[in-house]
């Protein structure tokens, strides 16, 4: 998630490429990292503290930052912080885990939602419980999503920095084209297939919707919403297993049958770029994604309207993808800074900034209650959808074996996808490679 003005989660956003290496990247940090730290204490001879952010943006993203952290240098004399290092944010995971593995690493690195649970089994991750319990804004006030993402085990292992959500985006002049009624809230699956088949033109070149087809994360993370609402789960109760080996396969067969209607454009590349690019070309009715397509989608001239995600029970379900601010013990007075600037940071005063900048949506009800928020809703066209969304979403467990079960699902989704499986094969074949990866003892 490299947090541009195009997609505020990430990649070019959320694109969530964040499996692949990620899983060896875990591994790697959960055996070499004990006994690693800091060595700069970071207090200077004028007594100032410099603290160091790998802040993971580009573009808007990062100039947004930049701006956030001079208005915090403004505030105050004692504390100091370096956007220097670091790299963008898909590479951050492994840029972590050699940092910590070499002693080396900053006080505050946006590390992804789905990373975290890996990151945090280092001790040099600082426990937040008391810095977000005692800020401004209450603990209880951010959106249960925000706060799941960041607690592992009962613990605030970081803070929410990124808050997003998923529903689904028309192309309002194809509907017209095709003599179809926009999409509204309660619309099932297989409403979502009947229309996607009516909104798909061959001769034309347009495709009824669209998916991710190279197995990442960006593919997989839209399957989720699907699962839950049919009564499955990431993982079993007895922590053994998957807990979607029934229900997984109904929710592939959904995408089986867009498949083989050819109605979806399956997008070859990581980050869904293409997939948006066709949306945004006018040759794609609908398109499943987050806030952060809204600008894109705006510049291109395109005509859209937004609906929440389609369900299987008639009741709302999506999924929220969250991003963190994880804080490091490079010693006590760093870490004090670190603490302070991360809270400042999410403060509904800044919050609102950053949202409006980079795509995000408000971290807490306090931020979206604020005129400043309400005046830009009221401007965007359909970032209420995706707000309103936030009541009702889940997100992916904190799970230290997450990557590998996501490659494995991500997986089973391509096969259907390019129709080389058949949804119970690809399940069964997901299902023994997730297993042997929570059997594995952590």
């Amino acid at each position: 998630m490299v947090l541009d003005r195009f997609h505020p989660t990430g990649l070019s956003r959320r694109g969530l490429l964040r499996i692949g290496a990620g899983a060896a990247a875990a591994t790697a940090l959960s055996t070499t990292l004990a006994g690693c730290a800091g060595t700069d204490d970071g207090v200077g001879a004028d007594g100032r503290v410099t603290i160091e952010m790998w802040h993971g943006q580009t573009d808007t993203g990062r100039e947004g930052l930049e701006a956030l952290v001079e208005r915090f240098h403004q505030t105050q004399s004692g504390i100091r912080v370096d956007l220097g290092g670091g790299v963008l944010a898909d590479a951050m995971l492994q840029k972590i885990t050699a940092a910590l593995a070499a002693g080396s690493y900053p006080d505050i690195a946006y590390v992804f939602g789905s990373d975290l649970a890996g990151v945090a089994r280092s001790p040099k991750v600082v426990d937040l419980g008391d810095t977000v319990r005692s800020a401004p804004t209450p603990w209880e006030d951010y959106w249960d999503p925000a706060r799941q993402a960041v607690t592992i085990n009962s613990r605030v292992r970081a803070a929410p920095a990124v808050l997003d959500a998923l529903a689904v985006m028309c192309n309002k002049k194809l509907f017209e084209d095709a003599g179809i009624p926009l999409p509204q809230p309660g619309w099932t699956w297989n409403d979502f297939l009947a229309t996607a088949q009516r909104l798909t033109d061959a001769q034309h070149g347009v495709f009824g919707t669209g998916w991710p087809g190279v197995g990442d994360e960006d593919t997989v993370w839209r399957l989720w919403p699907m699962i839950w609402d049919l009564g499955g789960d990431v993982v079993a109760e007895n922590g053994r297993d998957i807990g979607f080996r029934e229900v997984g396969a109904r929710a592939l067969e959904t995408v089986e049958a867009l498949a083989r209607a050819k109605s979806v454009y399956i997008d070859p590349k990581p980050g869904g770029e293409q997939m948006y690019q066709v949306f945004t070309s006018g040759r794609m009715g609908m398109v499943v994604t987050g806030p952060w397509q809204i600008p894109d989608v705006t510049e291109a001239g395109i005509d859209y309207h937004v609906v929440p995600l389609p369900s299987y029970s008639g009741r709302p379900m999506t999924i929220c993808g969250p991003d963190t601010w994880t804080v490091f013990d490079n010693g006590g007075a760093r870490v004090r800074a670190a603490r302070t600037f991360v809270s400042w940071l999410n403060q509904p005063e800044q919050d609102v900034e950053w949202g409006v900048r980079v795509g995000s949506l408000p971290l807490s009800r306090i931020c979206e209650a604020k005129p400043e928020w309400r005046a830009h809703a009221a401007e965007t066209p359909g970032l209420d959808v995706f707000t309103r969304a936030l009541e009702t979403a889940r997100v992916r467990p904190a799970h230290p074996a997450y990557p590998q079960i996501s490659t494995a699902l991500g997986e089973a989704i391509v096969s259907v996808l390019l129709g080389k499986s058949s949804p119970t094969r690809a399940l069964n074949r997901c299902a023994a490679a997730a297993k042997a990866a929570l059997v594995i003892p952590r």
